[in-house]
């Protein structure tokens, strides 16, 4: 296949370099990534400043551009400029490998996810994978699970505007018990802020928090990672609350005419 490489940690991480290792083994691969570290940045996109991809000359099996941009600016420039340069299309667009898990509200904020859903909105199977440690995470683990999943996982079943937000434990690969199918969890953090104190006497704030996990779904995807699952989620761009709709339309109609 050919396979659109992104990320969201920056384009010399190591878990894009696992990822890319690996897939070339099998695929064609470019990478297009940012230039520097862009974890937590969302879907933001660059529109009033320009935005650059320098093809790096490294001794690997493919191609790889540091984008001066978003993770989603990187999917942009790979598919519109430097796939379409060459005259093919990528046949599935992978972000991560990721230092630290994508779960519940997470992907929200998640660079890593923001990429898989871009390349979602332009009509390509697309997925995010992170692995769930952020100290000293296995990259290996994610990259043979990947590799494999590749293989067996029919990517037309996914359909437009939507991703696979994966998580894998930071474990031996022996170790995984297997994968399974999970819901976007209501794990969430109890943000608080520390005061300190800069060298020249300056207060300023960094922001920490606790992580709340209590969501009784047995198809949580916290839960599947602490049973030794990696977790797949199919997550989509539309974020409706259905439900909820339905009830208002039941109270209000289709709400209220002014004139």
């Amino acid at each position: 296949m050919n396979i659109l490489l992104v990320n969201d940690d920056g384009v010399t991480a190591p878990g894009i370099l696992y990822a890319a290792r690996y897939l070339s083994k099998e695929h064609y691969v470019i990478v297009s990534a940012p230039e520097s570290e862009q974890s937590a940045v969302g879907h933001g996109i660059t529109l009033r400043f320009p935005l650059w991809a320098r093809k790096l000359d490294i001794n690997e099996p493919f191609e790889m551009y540091a984008v001066s941009g978003t993770p989603a600016d990187c999917v942009k420039i790979g598919l519109d400029v430097i796939y379409k340069e060459k005259g093919i299309a990528p046949d599935v667009v992978i972000s991560g490998i990721n230092r630290g898990e994508n779960l519940g509200t997470d992907v929200v904020y998640s660079g890593t996810v923001s990429g898989a859903l871009e390349g979602a909105i332009a009509g390509i199977p697309s997925i995010a994978i992170s692995v769930a440690d952020f100290k000293a995470p296995l990259y290996d683990t994610a990259a043979k699970f990947l590799v494999k999943f590749l293989r067996e996982f029919d990517l037309k079943l996914i359909p437009r505007f939507t991703a696979l937000n994966i998580n894998v434990p930071s474990i031996p690969y022996e170790e995984i018990k297997g994968w399974r199918l999970t819901r976007q969890s209501k794990r969430r953090y109890e943000d608080y802020f520390e005061k300190r104190i800069d060298p020249s006497g300056r207060e300023y704030y960094w922001m920490l928090g606790d992580i709340i996990e209590d969501d009784p779904d047995p198809k949580a995807d916290y839960k599947a990672l602490q049973e030794g699952y990696i977790s797949v989620t199919p997550i989509t761009i539309f974020m409706t609350n259905e439900k909820l709709l339905e009830e208002l339309e039941g109270i209000y109609g289709e709400g209220q005419n002014f004139r």
